[in-house]
């Protein structure tokens, strides 16, 4: 390993204080914290960022929601299925493309998503909760830099 490798880099290496590990350990919290705040709503959090994401932006396609929230197509079908089959979203075929669907959420799937918000919105603030105030905004903004910086990594195959 080069001499201009930072500390936590260097042998003996363990897996905590590796980046990805500490990512990864991070995403399950949030996961777990999330489902905690929503359980009354059965939502994960990508059905959520589906809903939310479709909610914001009607009548996109599936490759566009799978790109806006970052998943990969195949993925995504399933989740619209999921929420298809509960009834909080639907697939129209687009005017210009039938073979293209657009996606808009129910009546239902509108006041869930409502409903959400709250808890939601809770949960953020426990996953953020064990930074001091001041820190959070910091916090984030290191995030964004951090998933700007990789944005043609998610491009890949096998990214999503």
């Amino acid at each position: 390993m080069p001499d201009s490798a930072p500390s936590f880099l260097s042998p003996p290496l363990t897996l905590d204080g590796l980046p990805g590990h500490d990512i990864r350990r991070l995403h399950q919290i949030s996961v777990a914290i999330f489902m905690q705040e929503t359980e009354a709503f059965g939502v994960t959090p990508v059905q959520y960022a589906a809903l939310q994401a479709v909610g914001l932006q009607p009548g996109m396609d599936q490759r566009t929601l799978a790109r806006t929230i970052g998943f990969d197509t195949s993925t995504i079908a399933g989740v619209i299925d999921r929420l298809e089959a509960r009834g909080l979203m639907q697939r129209n075929a687009s005017a210009q493309d039938r073979r293209v669907r657009l996606l808009t959420l129910t009546a239902a799937g509108g006041v869930l998503l409502a409903a959400l918000v709250p808890a939601m919105l809770q949960a953020q603030q426990r996953i953020l909760s064990p930074l001091p105030e001041a820190e959070r905004g910091e916090f984030m903004r290191m995030l964004a830099v951090l998933i700007a910086g990789h944005r043609t990594v998610e491009d890949e195959p096998g990214a999503g």
